[in-house]
């Protein structure tokens, strides 16, 4: 009776795992499939230093980096880009990062920044550092 039990439990744990998969974000999923990765990766490691092979279990966990790095990266705060580069930018850089030339109006300036974000915004599959960067030229022109 006890394996039948067994068997409905491990069923509707199965199905509710099924169902939660269906339902999850892509970034849920890469990062469950990092998780398994990394985990997987540090007890395979664990069995060759066991069986004697510390210099291969040395190398599993160097090999381990790039997968640990990507975790780190993702970990940050949504909606926090990173800061633009240091020091100041100048005009003439200004108008060059928006694709304008020296003595473009307000409305010049306003229609090339917004332009520059639909395709540069994060959210739309564009770079934090680029964004950043189109913001920071718009900020030196218009003050």
């Amino acid at each position: 009776m006890w394996p039948l039990l067994l068997g409905v439990i491990c069923l509707a744990v199965l199905m509710g795992a099924l169902g939660m998969f269906s339902r999850a974000q892509v970034r849920t999923l890469k990062s469950l499939g990092i998780w398994v990765a990394a985990i997987g990766g540090i007890l395979l490691a664990a069995l060759m230093l066991f069986t004697g092979k510390g210099i291969t279990a040395v190398w599993m966990l160097v090999m381990l980096g790039p997968l640990v790095w990507s975790w780190v990266v993702e970990r940050r705060p949504p909606g926090s880009a990173p800061a633009p580069p240091r020091g100041s930018m100048s005009r003439a850089e200004a108008f060059e990062i928006l694709g304008l030339k020296q003595g473009a109006t307000e409305a010049e300036i306003r229609a090339a920044h917004r332009r520059l974000m639909q395709s540069a915004h994060p959210d739309h599959g564009g770079s934090d550092w680029i964004a950043a960067r189109i913001n920071q030229a718009r900020d030196v022109l218009l003050g």
